[in-house]
C-alpha cells in the first residue's frame, strides 16, 4: 500500500502513524532508542505490505498486467489503491479528506526531528504537490509516477504507465473495493498485537 493507506491504517495514535510512514524509510530491525508506538508503526508498515503483497486479489491485479507492466503492477497497484482511498475517503475515514490531511502533516512536524533525510525530503514533495489530498485527482498520479521512476536505479517505464493503468480502472476499483476491508480488519487486529508487543500499552 502507498502512504496514505499506511498512515490510515495506522489508526489514531499520532506516533503509530508516524512509524507507519517511517517504515518505508528505514532498514533492518527498529532502532530500540525509538519510542515503543514508533516501532509498532514500523512493524505495522511491514506487516501490511507483507500481507497485502500475499493477498489474492492483490496477486490477481498484478498478473493482469502485460509486461513491460508486470514488473512494475506492485507500485502502480499501491499507487492506485491510494487514489481509489482519496476518491471514496469519507467511507473509510471518520473525517474529510482535506482535514485529515492537515492532521497527517501536523503529525509529520510534531515528529519532524526523527525524520531521516530521506522522510524530510518526502515531506517535502507532499507540501510541494498537495499530498496525499491530491491523490484523488486522477492528474496527480501522471506526477507520481513521473516522480517514481527517477527514483528507481535502472530506467523504467513508470512515467508512461497512465493509459495501463486506465484500461483497467474499473476491475482495480472493483479489486480495492473487495481488497481495503479485509485489510483494515488486518491492520486493527496487528495494530493492538504490535502495540503490546512493543510495550506500547
Amino acid at each position: 500500500m502507498n502512504h496514505l493507506a499506511h498512515a490510515l491504517l495506522a489508526g489514531d495514535d499520532p506516533a503509530l502513524v508516524f512509524g507507519s510512514l517511517l517504515g518505508d524509510f528505514v532498514r533492518g530491525a527498529p532502532d530500540p532508542a525509538l519510542p515503543p508506538a514508533l516501532r509498532a508503526g514500523i512493524r505495522l508498515h511491514r506487516a501490511v505490505d507483507a500481507w497485502t503483497d500475499a493477498h489474492p486479489i492483490v496477486v490477481a491485479g498484478r498478473a493482469r498486467f502485460a509486461p513491460p507492466w508486470r514488473r512494475y503492477a506492485g507500485i502502480l497497484l499501491d499507487v492506485w489503491f491510494d487514489h481509489c482511498l482519496a476518491g471514496d475517503f469519507a467511507r473509510w475515514a471518520d473525517r474529510p479528506l482535506d482535514a485529515y490531511a492537515q492532521w497527517l502533516h501536523a503529525v509529520l512536524d510534531a515528529h519532524a526531528a526523527l525524520q531521516p533525510p530521506a522522510l524530510r525530503r518526502f515531506v517535502a514533495y507532499m507540501r510541494a504537490h498537495a499530498l496525499p489530498a491530491a491523490y484523488r485527482e486522477r492528474a496527480t498520479l501522471d506526477d507520481v509516477f513521473a516522480g517514481l521512476s527517477h527514483r528507481l536505479s535502472r530506467a523504467n517505464p513508470l512515467a508512461e504507465s497512465g493509459p495501463a493503468l486506465d484500461a483497467q480502472a474499473g476491475r482495480l476499483a472493483a479489486d480495492f473495493e473487495a481488497f481495503f476491508p479485509q485489510l483494515s480488519a488486518f491492520a486493527a487486529e496487528e495494530r493492538v498485537r504490535l502495540r503490546a508487543l512493543e510495550g506500547a500499552d
